[in-house]
């Protein structure tokens, strides 16, 4: 059984991580969505675990890790990881970030090339705006006397209309997951995407890349995946019919692209 473990950041906020798979095996680091938690990744981590030594872990704010106050940077979600990755004395990871994990993922791969040795970038953006929108969304999640709303506005981008048309047991658990959720710590989090900007550098990205968009992605559109791999050199780009959570939507396409890209390397 897997068990939730924890290590402190540079700046004291404990994060949650937890490791599954051979210890003699290469990384795999995940990273997930805004508003979700590790367990983003449950239906992976069996199938990605029986050849990958697996690592993923709670963004500050969200799940197990802990909530700071006020609005959190990109570069501190970069350094989480970093630092994460010096407490376990591992040199070097693939990474699979989706949405706000692949902010995360084209950091690294600026930032960090040394510690990255292939990158999949799945349901992301160089950049989301305007910045109005996000600190609506910020006033939203601290004023409010519970996250229904806000909920319900990640049940509509996240899933097709055939999940959301009758009861659906995965989208009652993410929505639970959300419900119980810090507003801090999903504030802090919509402050990171409002204030990223990675156009310009994502060309410096040398690592073998994966570029994974849904075709009917609501808010990191299509055409931003397109962007992405236009911009990084070499870097591969598939499409899936399907909207944001492709790993949850598409479980077995999603799967197949991943492990046949991490098969090259």
């Amino acid at each position: 059984m897997t068990v939730t473990l924890y290590f402190t950041a540079g700046d004291g906020a404990r994060i949650a991580y937890r490791l599954d798979g051979p210890e003699d095996r290469p990384v795999l680091m995940l990273s997930n969505s805004i508003a979700t938690t590790l367990h983003m990744w449950d239906g992976q981590v069996p199938e990605l675990a029986k050849s990958l030594r697996v690592l993923r872990y709670d963004f500050r704010g969200h799940g197990g890790s802990d909530v700071p106050a006020g609005a959190y940077s990109l570069d501190r979600l970069g350094r989480d990881v970093l630092e994460l990755l010096d407490f376990l004395r591992i040199e070097r990871v693939h990474f699979l970030g989706l949405s706000l994990g692949g902010f995360v993922g084209q950091w690294l791969g600026i930032h960090a090339p040394e510690r990255i040795e292939r990158l999949i970038l799945s349901n992301t953006s160089p950049h989301l705006g305007p910045a109005s929108y996000f600190d609506e969304q910020i006033r939203n999640v601290l004023s409010a006397d519970d996250l229904s709303a806000t909920a319900d506005m990640f049940m509509r981008n996240w899933f097709p209309t055939s999940m959301l048309a009758g009861p659906n047991k995965t989208v009652d658990e993410f929505r639970a997951a959300i419900l119980s959720m810090s507003p801090q710590g999903l504030a802090g989090c919509f402050a990171a995407v409002r204030d990223a900007d990675l156009r310009r550098p994502i060309s410096l990205i040398a690592a073998p890349t994966l570029v994974i968009g849904g075709k009917d992605d609501k808010v990191t559109l299509a055409s931003h995946s397109e962007a992405i791999a236009a911009a990084i050199p070499g870097a591969e780009l598939l499409l899936l019919s399907g909207v944001h959570l492709l790993n949850i939507e598409r479980p077995v396409e999603f799967m197949d692209v991943v492990t046949r890209f991490l098969r090259e390397g």
